[in-house]
């Protein structure tokens, strides 16, 4: 059993519904949340196929860690409940309602991954609880009308597409595009961007394969990619299955523009295990700050990511981008409950989640911004022009 699942289950024995005794008139509680304590729930695949999305939620639990240690939020110290889906749906489903009806959370924060959090969204929609700040770009998180309870956190991958296309567009008007996606909204998204960026020259697109995450490897749809002839690589998958993408384009000696999706731009969780000198040349759009890159080696931001880093003993993740997406997330939750005061009701949760305007966490690159709306809930809303590489997008 994991650290988090334990202290999970140990917090899960004291069920406080503060809503119904608050401590004065002025203070407004939903379930989860006392003159004391804020209860948040989370959802993270700690195992299976998307595993390496795992450190999103270990950060998050050290990042709240670090703010009980200053005195919590407006008094109150959050009590962050994590539960490992090994991305499947199903598990996910049993793991909202676990957190929702046994656990009673204030709201679910940050679950991550598109197939599972499109299975719980009527849940929680129905239950009125705040899914806030999903792990995954889909689109289908910025429907307000339909769905107000329900909010992301990442660009969507259709705009990432949308890019990826301008750029090859542009740059590259003869090339011939193989895509590889994951079989499922997360893949099909970045998908539906790249056709409609490419505006009527789908013709580009010579090769398409989907996997299942259920594959052990998806080494034999690589071969059939490079068997295609297409000059450009546009990688939409999650991290394992990315990392195992770069290993066998080195293997079979493939080497195309490689573009790499933002979800798998990762030093330690594919760029490692694939082997750096597999991994040369890749393009990808980027929004956070790299804590290993040069130019960031003084910045304010990053040294104080470093040091949380070092104090909860997570620098071994520092080369990570997920561990800097996981940390600034937790600081977006942080200020919504900070902005929430002592009406702490999941309707004035989801208010203040829809009213941040020009919110800079330190680690967002200059200029990037978080903007929602009661009528837009994309957080970020444009990636910068420039790969992570320095080439021009």
């Amino acid at each position: 059993m994991s650290r988090l699942q334990s202290f999970a289950i140990s917090a899960a024995c004291v069920v406080t519904i503060a809503c119904c005794t608050p401590a004065s008139a002025d203070k407004r509680y939903a379930p989860g949340v006392t003159d004391t304590e804020i209860k948040i729930g989370n959802i993270a695949p700690y195992s299976g196929p998307a595993s390496a999305f795992g450190i999103l939620g270990r950060v998050q639990d050290a990042y709240f860690k670090k703010i009980n240690s200053e005195g919590g939020v407006n008094g109150r110290k959050i009590n962050f409940i994590s539960y490992d889906d090994a991305y499947s749906p199903p598990k996910t489903v049993e793991q909202a309602r676990r957190l929702v009806e046994s656990d009673e959370v204030l709201l679910i924060f940050g679950p991550i991954g598109t197939p599972g959090n499109a299975a719980i969204q009527k849940y929680m929609n129905s239950k009125k609880v705040p899914q806030l700040f999903v792990a995954s770009g889909a689109s289908k998180w910025n429907d307000p009308k339909t769905f107000p309870w329900s909010m992301g956190w990442l660009p969507t991958f259709e705009s990432e597409a949308r890019i990826y296309a301008k750029y090859l567009l542009a740059e590259a008007p003869a090339a011939k595009i193989a895509v590889l996606y994951q079989n499922d909204d997360f893949g099909k998204d970045y998908l539906k961007g790249l056709k409609a960026g490419l505006e009527g020259h789908t013709k580009m697109i010579v090769a398409e394969e989907s996997y299942e995450t259920s594959e052990p490897t998806i080494d034999s749809h690589i071969v059939k990619l490079k068997a295609s002839g297409a000059d450009v690589f546009l990688n939409f998958s999650s991290p394992k299955f990315a990392a195992q993408a770069i290993k066998k384009m080195g293997e079979v000696g493939w080497k195309p523009l490689h573009i790499l999706s933002v979800t798998s731009h990762s030093i330690d969780s594919v760029i490692k295990p694939a082997g750096f000198a597999n991994a040369q040349n890749i393009v990808s759009a980027v929004y956070l700050k790299e804590p290993t890159m040069p130019q960031w080696t003084n910045d304010v931001g990053v040294k104080a990511f470093d040091r949380f880093m070092s104090e909860y003993s997570l620098e071994g993740s520092r080369g990570d981008i997920l561990a800097a997406l996981g940390y600034t997330m937790a600081q977006a939750l942080t200020e919504v409950l900070r902005r929430c005061g002592d009406d702490l009701t999941r309707e004035n949760v989801m208010a203040q989640a829809a009213n941040l305007q020009a919110f800079a966490p330190p680690m967002l690159l200059p200029g990037i911004t978080v903007n929602t709306t009661a009528t837009d809930f994309t957080t970020i809303n444009r990636l910068p022009c420039r790969s992570s590489l320095g080439l021009p997008m």
